[in-house]
This record gives structure tokens, C-alpha cells and sequence, in this order.
């Protein structure tokens, strides 16, 4: 289903590629998904259960994870796939603009409305619309989407009817909604309005099987780009990739890896370690004792953890569901404590 490295090594310090990875089903557009490691089969396991169906989905997950081709691929495996795919990135619009882009407004509803417009949603009737970063939308907006969730229909900005639209809600965030309704900036029913079926994206430092194919994946899209050809990768280049932690996943090995075919010269691809930040996020413990004791019950209790996990970090059986807490504070906790994950995952295999 997907190609690999081949495992005869050419000499001791190179390896070659073989076939460039390929998606896992053609009717993925746009983007490939690519790999092969179980937690990503898992997730492509939920995109076929639920594609299928008209039910709201929502993705979680880091920053350059991939959210928005996840959503692409519940779209593209849809009765709806035939029909419109609308992206919104609720970050990008300014707050008082959000509620127009989505709905839409009349003729004369503010200064400068000299026409009607359809919004957003009306643009994707029929199909499906993406709500990238949900977390950012204003509280007024959010109490208009729960409308169109529940009822399916809205209102124009300066308009009294209600427009009905049949469109399918795909939303994602890297925020902890959990955490943001504590806060009280998101509201708790429309929280469970979205959280119909939760997919979470798990980041590229859970997924070491996988970036051997995405670096094939990446050489070949820039490679043809720039007219060049690399038939092999170093040794230390693929094992300074896999032991790297990836804060910025997907996204961040995608522009090392076009960095790498910018620069590297004949055919042997090389990334250069100190191109990878390296820089860590330790918080510094007070000398009191009472802090460190504190400290270290903290690591006991993450370390165990994760040793039950076998290294696995979100998910039902990872251990920040262990723990009861968002993982996105434990991995901020393991990161200032200084915890190598990876010891965890290889103690397993032994």
C-alpha cells in the first residue's frame, strides 16, 4: 500500500529510495495521506466510520497536524463529496467581520453594504464547510452556530428570515475546549454540539514509523518542483529525523525537508541537524525543597504513566487520560521536566 525505505543499505552511511510514497486512497485530493504507523490507522479508521455519515465532526490536534486534509478526506468519502468543500480559518478573520463571512448580509445591513452577499455557509450548501480554529470564534458567533446545528438556518445580518442550508460541520482546533469553556470564552452546548465525533490527531514525534514515507513524500513533490533527482537519503540524516521531536509536526519536517532539496547538491538528500530547534522549554525548579519534592512526585507520576502507556500520550489509553488532565499540559509538563519520551516507547518493544 505504501512504499518504504529499502532495507539494503548501499554503503554504511547512505540508503536509497525506493518507489516515492503514494496516498492511502486516490480519492484523497489535494494532499496525501501518508503512513503507516497504527496511530494514524487508527485515525484513518474514524475518517471511514463517520465520512459516510452526515454527523458533525470535530478534530483536534497540534498545530501543523494536518487537520484540515483529515477534514478534506471525511469530505472526499461523503455522499456529499460531489458538492462544495468550504474552509474557513476563524482565526483570520478580524471579530467583526466573522458573523457577515459566515452568514452572510443584506443590502444596506451596515455602511457599505451596498448589495446582498451570501456568506460562508450559504456557499456550501449542499457540501460540506470547515471551521479551522473554532476555538477563536466570538461569543456572539458561536451562539448563531449553534443555531445553524441545531435548526439548520440562519440569518443574514440585517435581515429578520431565517435561511435554511443543508451543509455537513466539520470544525478543528489546537485548543482545549475543555479548558476554554472552564474559562467561560466557550460556550459549554455548543462544545457538545461540535463534539459529536472527536478525532484526535496525534503529533508526528508519536508517529517515528511514518517519517521515513513522509520524507519520500516531501523529496518528491520539491525534487520534480525544482527539476532535481535524489535517489538517496544519509544514515544520520533519517535517524537525526526520527529522534527529532517535531514541535511544529508535519508542517515543520515538510519545510525542512524542501530546505534539504533546495540545498543539497547530486543526488544523496542531507538535512543538517543544527537546521532543527533544539532549544528546550525546561522550566527551572526552585532550590526550595519543598519545590523539588513537589517536582519530583510530579515526574514520578508522569513517568508511570507513561510507562503504562507505553509512551502513548493522548488517546483513551494515553497517559494524559491516566493523569486527568488535557494533553496539551502534559506534554508542556514533560517538556520542563526534561522526561524523554522515547525510553517509554522503546522499553515496550524490548
Amino acid at each position: 500500500m505504501f512504499s518504504t525505505f529499502t532495507d539494503n543499505l548501499e554503503d554504511e552511511t547512505c540508503m536509497p529510495f525506493q518507489d516515492m510514497a503514494v496516498p492511502l486512497e486516490r480519492s484523497v485530493t489535494m494532499e496525501s495521506i501518508v503512513g503507516v504507523s497504527r496511530v494514524l490507522k487508527s485515525v484513518l479508521q474514524e475518517v471511514s466510520l463517520v465520512a459516510p455519515t452526515d454527523s458533525t465532526v470535530l478534530i483536534l490536534g497540534e498545530t501543523g497536524t494536518g487537520k484540515e486534509l483529515i477534514a478534506r478526506a471525511i469530505h472526499d468519502r461523503s455522499r456529499r463529496s460531489a458538492r462544495p468543500f468550504i474552509r474557513v480559518n476563524c482565526a483570520a478573520i478580524p471579530a467583526s467581520l466573522i458573523a457577515t463571512e459566515l452568514f452572510g448580509h443584506e443590502r444596506g445591513a451596515f455602511t457599505g453594504a451596498l448589495q446582498r452577499r451570501k456568506g460562508r455557509f450559504e456557499s456550501a450548501d449542499g457540501g460540506t464547510i470547515f471551521l479551522d480554529e473554532i476555538g477563536e470564534l466570538p461569543m456572539e458567533t458561536q451562539i448563531a452556530l449553534l443555531r445553524v446545528l441545531q435548526e439548520r438556518e440562519f440569518e443574514r445580518i440585517g435581515s429578520s428570515q431565517p435561511t435554511s442550508v443543508n451543509v455537513r460541520v466539520i470544525a478543528a482546533t489546537n485548543r482545549d475546549l475543555n479548558a476554554a469553556v472552564a474559562a467561560g470564552t466557550f460556550r459549554m452546548d455548543l462544545y457538545y454540539r461540535l463534539n459529536v465525533f472527536p478525532i484526535e490527531l496525534p503529533p508526528l514525534r508519536e508517529r517515528d514509523d511514518d517519517i521515513p514515507l513522509l520524507v519520500e513524500h516531501f523529496v518528491e513533490r520539491y525534487a520534480r518542483k525544482m527539476g532535481k533527482r535524489f535517489t538517496r537519503i544519509t544514515k544520520g540524516t533519517l535517524e537525526t529525523l526520527q529522534s527529532y521531536d517535531w514541535p511544529g509536526n508535519i508542517r515543520e519536517l515538510q519545510n525542512v525537508i524542501e530546505r534539504a532539496v533546495v540545498l543539497s547538491e547530486g543526488e544523496t538528500l542531507t538535512v543538517h541537524e543544527a537546521w532543527l530547534r533544539r532549544t528546550s522549554a525546561r522550566v527551572s525548579i526552585s532550590s526550595s525543597p519543598l519545590a523539588a519534592s513537589l517536582a519530583s512526585h510530579e515526574r514520578e507520576m508522569i513517568e508511570s504513566a507513561l510507562a503504562e502507556s507505553q509512551g502513548r500520550i493522548s488517546g483513551p489509553a494515553g497517559a494524559a487520560t491516566k493523569l486527568g488532565i488535557p494533553r496539551q499540559t502534559l506534554d508542556s509538563k514533560i517538556a520542563g521536566l526534561g522526561i524523554d519520551k522515547r525510553r517509554f516507547k522503546l522499553a515496550s518493544l524490548c
